[in-house]
């Protein structure tokens, strides 16, 4: 009896194209890097689409990456039943990753406008299709390098690889792509690298297989990725357009957030990530409520920090205190005291209060910035974002707080805004807890402020604070002594309840403020 063995299919050595002079081996070698990366990009683009739309970072890193590894194993199990034409389905693959990742932050974001309840399904979806093409990639790239080298060299050099790609990623993403491109762009140009790789591998292997399918499908491709790069900017804002009720006047995408400004007649609003910091018809309520009692019940007001706030109109509220010669403003973000210095409807709002002589400007975080100053002021006012992620909820620590209270001088009084003790009780007294533990006198405070409703504050100091002697120095539109009186008066159902204080080992806070806002939309 014969036994007929089958030959494992291989693909024939390709001669060296005249234009590409490369060693197919070191041409899928490279390769390899490129699409390691690619992957990792399309990993970032994700999770962070997720935590710019919805908040609670470490939830949506945690499981975005985590369906998408395992949708990379899929997609590495489905290639042991590709046994042949295996640089074809590598070439199809690449073209299908480029479209699909290279529009996977458009369409999340589409999506999302369109009916956020389909937001979840949108995002798992395309993690599997990505992941699984990705998946995909690896296997066939060991397998064709493979037939020009040995099994043991060719897994530890694609391996090797995969890991420095991913790696060159991480360092990219936010330190030069997301920064300089935004997310949408950032996955369109992440996509044309993707089906770059196609075309150069075609060129080199042209000899080895039927160039002309996948000339014209990359081309194709490649044309589709280019008018969406062209008309990203367009395209991004007809999708804001629908995620915000009013026009969108303007965007910028720093490296630490995406800030849109809307106006709709007198109504100009900031939002950051997605959510709304101010309305230009009430925000006078919100800022004389974190400025005026700190300011009128301190001892000294000459020197004043600012924790936050750079869109300048808490700053606006305390130079109209004549006695104020100095303030420093820290704030993280570059580009958002750069806007509020020079994009006229915001700098007019806030009176052209980062261009006042007194002011010091400090792009920093305030964390750090803490650690690394020992000046001393009698009023800090911290104006912070809500805790919906870990990076602002270490700002919300006993730690942080702590960290404060020694920049405070003796009597001297710190300003805290503290969320809604309506909305989320429990997370306003977190922050009143973690105040105390942190060996501060507290007065919690709280008004309306119609675009959001109930707001909280807090006054602390290492002093008895005398809150029933405030009387405004300065004119105000709304907290007169009457509307602080009232302030001070929580009813019974915003009345203080037992809670954890915040740490940075436990951030309580971000437990508390997540669980708050998910039921009252849930409502």
């Amino acid at each position: 009896m014969s036994t007929t063995v089958q030959s494992r299919p291989r693909v024939r050595p390709a001669r060296r194209a005249a234009i590409f002079d490369i060693d197919p081996a070191i041409a899928l070698l490279g390769t390899a890097l490129v699409v390691a990366a690619c992957a990792f990009i399309y990993e970032l683009i994700l999770s962070t689409q997720s935590a710019y739309l919805l908040g609670n970072s470490v939830y949506h890193y945690s499981v975005t990456i985590g369906a998408f590894m395992a949708a990379l194993g899929g997609g590495a199990f489905l290639s042991r039943f590709l046994r042949e034409r295996l640089l074809e389905w590598f070439l199809a693959v690449e073209m299908g990753v480029a479209l699909a990742g290279g529009f996977a932050a458009l369409v999340l974001y589409a999506v999302f406008g369109l009916d956020g309840r389909l937001y979840y399904w949108a995002l798992f979806s395309m993690t599997a299709l990505i992941g699984g093409l990705c998946g995909l990639e690896i296997p066939l790239l060991t397998r064709l390098i493979r037939e020009r080298t040995t099994l043991r060299e060719a897994i530890a050099d694609v391996l090797s690889l995969d890991y420095l790609g991913a790696l060159a990623a991480a360092i990219m993403f936010p330190l030069a792509l997301l920064p300089l491109f935004g997310l949408v762009k950032t996955g369109l140009l992440t996509g044309l690298i993707n089906l770059a790789v196609a075309l150069v591998s075609l060129v080199i292997f042209r000899h080895s297989i039927d160039v002309r399918p996948f000339a014209l499908a990359g081309l194709g491709s490649a044309l589709v990725l280019v008018v969406g790069l062209l008309f990203s900017t367009q395209l991004t804002s007809i999708v804001e357009q629908r995620l915000f009720r009013d026009e969108v006047i303007h965007t910028v995408q720093s490296p630490y957030q995406r800030i849109v400004l809307t106006k709709w007649k007198d109504d100009l609003r900031m939002y950051l990530d997605g959510n709304l910091q101010f309305s230009s018809l009430d925000e006078y309520r919100y800022h004389e409520a974190l400025v005026h009692p700190a300011l009128s019940l301190a001892p000294w007001r000459s020197e004043v920090l600012i924790l936050g706030g750079g869109d300048g109109l808490a700053l606006r509220e305390v130079l109209r205190y004549s006695e104020v010669e100095r303030v420093v403003l820290v704030d993280l973000d570059p580009a958002m005291t750069r806007l509020a210095r020079d994009f006229g409807p915001l700098a007019e709002l806030n009176g052209g209060a980062l261009r006042d002589p007194r002011v010091e400007i400090v792009n920093e975080d305030a964390f750090s910035w803490l650690e690394g100053t020992a000046r001393p002021f009698p009023v800090i006012l911290i104006d912070l974002p809500d805790p919906r992620t870990p990076d602002l909820g270490k700002l919300y620590s006993v730690e942080f707080y702590r960290l404060a209270a020694r920049h405070l001088t003796r009597g001297g009084i710190l300003a805290v805004q503290a969320t809604s003790p309506y909305h989320a009780r429990e997370a306003y007294w977190s922050i009143g807890t973690s105040l105390e533990e942190a060996g501060l006198q507290i007065t919690p405070y709280h008004v309306l402020v119609p675009t959001f409703g109930d707001w909280g504050f807090f006054l602390a100091s290492d002093l008895p604070i005398p809150h029933d002697s405030y009387r405004p120095r300065t004119a105000v539109r709304f907290l007169t002594e009457q509307t602080m009186a009232r302030a001070l008066v929580f009813e019974p159902d915003i009345a203080r309840v037992p809670v954890a204080a915040s740490t940075l080992d436990r951030q309580e806070i971000l437990d508390y403020y997540a669980r708050a806002w998910r039921e009252w939309r849930g409502r």
